[in-house]
């Protein structure tokens, strides 16, 4: 992806994050360090939960940027602990595209690795994925 010049001639740096079920795609936008999710503030929107808001800003904190650019973001599907852990992953991979420099320290933090883990499907003569009918032998 590639950054892109806004109306405002302010330069865009896109990212988009996955993780379990839930996808999000990050816009940073030079500011003053706020973050919106789907249109709502982003403390308001991850309810206030210092774990979820640590996570999505922790690839900014790194660097020492937190305060440089604002997080513009639409996140869909899953709950809020894949919602935060995508938007992790949109933000560092939108601060590569930012300065290719930035790539080492996030690689070395664990920011930019996908996390593959996923919920495993049902199958078919079992109740969950795993879980089998209890069983009698009479």
């Amino acid at each position: 992806m590639q950054a892109t010049e806004n109306q405002n001639d302010r330069a865009v740096y896109w990212g988009t994050g996955r993780r379990k079920s839930s996808v999000a795609r990050v816009r940073l936008v030079p500011g003053q360090g706020k973050m919106k999710i789907n249109g709502k503030p982003g403390d308001l929107y991850l309810q206030f939960n210092p774990q979820y808001l640590s996570a999505a800003k922790a690839p900014l904190e790194t660097l020492g940027l937190e305060n440089d650019y604002d997080i513009l973001v639409n996140v869909t599907g899953g709950g809020l602990t894949g919602q935060a852990d995508s938007i992790r992953l949109g933000v560092a991979r939108a601060l590569c595209e930012l300065d290719p420099d930035n790539r080492q320290p996030l690689k070395s933090e664990g920011y930019l690795t996908r996390d593959p883990r996923a919920k495993e499907r049902k199958k078919y003569g079992l109740r969950k994925a795993r879980k089998a009918p209890q069983y009698s032998k009479r």
